[in-house]
């Protein structure tokens, strides 16, 4: 199985909200971009949560409205070996230094950054394993698991923007 490194965050000091995938799949790899897969529902769920339209397939476009928005994106994994893009292939994973963003953003230091969101279980259980969810807690920091924005996660759309509008809330 070949290694698998995770893309560099999309933060910046504006970033009131992060939202931690697991790691990117095939696609997103090769294209060096986030949710590159086009079945992916993760941009209609944040244009929905901004109360905006869907950017076209313009991968800059697309970063601008979550920047705008106050959104920021990185994983929770650094890398892994998997076969496919599927997060159950997943295998010897070495976490992100997730909480040195926090430290950096995190309003309990000067930031803005309010809340980390989890696109997944995934993304949450790795997380988790790693840091702890009170490793959050002690930086003031929200956090929630969200329904994954994954083709592979079946529930309707409708109901996946029901539950990621809980984001708007902390933008």
């Amino acid at each position: 199985m070949e290694l698998k490194k995770s893309l560099a965050p999309v933060i910046n000091s504006g970033s009131k909200v992060l939202i931690l995938g697991s790691m990117p799949g095939e696609e997103s790899l090769r294209r060096q971009q986030y949710y590159g897969f086009p079945g992916n529902q993760f941009w209609r769920l944040t244009a929905a949560v901004l109360r905006v339209p869907v950017p076209p397939d313009d991968y800059e476009l697309r970063l601008e409205m979550l920047r705008a928005g106050g959104i920021a994106l990185w994983d929770s994994i650094q890398s892994c070996t998997r076969d496919g893009s599927l997060d159950t292939m997943i295998r010897n994973e070495k976490p992100n230094d997730i909480m040195s963003v926090i430290s950096n953003y995190g309003k309990k230091n000067g930031g803005c950054l309010a809340a980390v969101f989890f696109n997944g279980q995934k993304a949450a259980s790795s997380f988790k394993r790693s840091f702890g969810f009170n490793s959050l807690e002690k930086e003031n920091i929200y956090l929630e698991v969200l329904p994954s924005s994954s083709p592979a996660h079946t529930i309707k759309l409708e109901h996946k923007i029901e539950k990621w509008k809980v984001i708007a809330d902390y933008l």
